[in-house]
């Protein structure tokens, strides 16, 4: 029998995003397309950490979405579900500020999330 429990991911976030993901108000994370998350998907779980510290916050996958860069995923995403405190272009900017070009590359996911507290509820 196949094990179809989900996988939890466990992935560092910075404290700007992670408070907004624990404020349930950033609702997609974009992540480069590592090998590592290539079996990421709806119904699996994250649970970001801020690095270096003990915080955590788990929330679950709803859908995952492939986009061939960043300006694309912002596109076809709206940039609000990312940061609703940045516009577009600061969100481009920030992400390739974080990536660099090679693996901006390798293709972006958007990742639609909801914070495990919400899920509960």
């Amino acid at each position: 029998m196949a094990d179809t429990t989900a996988r939890v991911h466990d992935l560092n976030l910075y404290r700007q995003y992670f408070d907004l993901v624990a404020a349930g108000t950033k609702t997609i994370e974009v992540r480069v397309k590592y090998p590592h998350l290539a079996d990421l998907a709806a119904g699996g779980t994250i649970r970001f950490r801020i690095k270096g510290t003990d915080e955590t916050c788990d929330v679950e996958v709803k859908r995952v979405t492939e986009y061939p860069d960043f300006e694309a995923l912002l596109d076809g995403e709206g940039a609000a579900h990312g940061n609703p405190t940045a516009t577009h272009d600061q969100q481009l900017a920030n992400l390739r500020a974080i990536y660099p070009p090679e693996k901006e590359a390798l293709g972006a996911l958007a990742i639609e999330i909801q914070y495990a507290a919400d899920v509960a509820t």
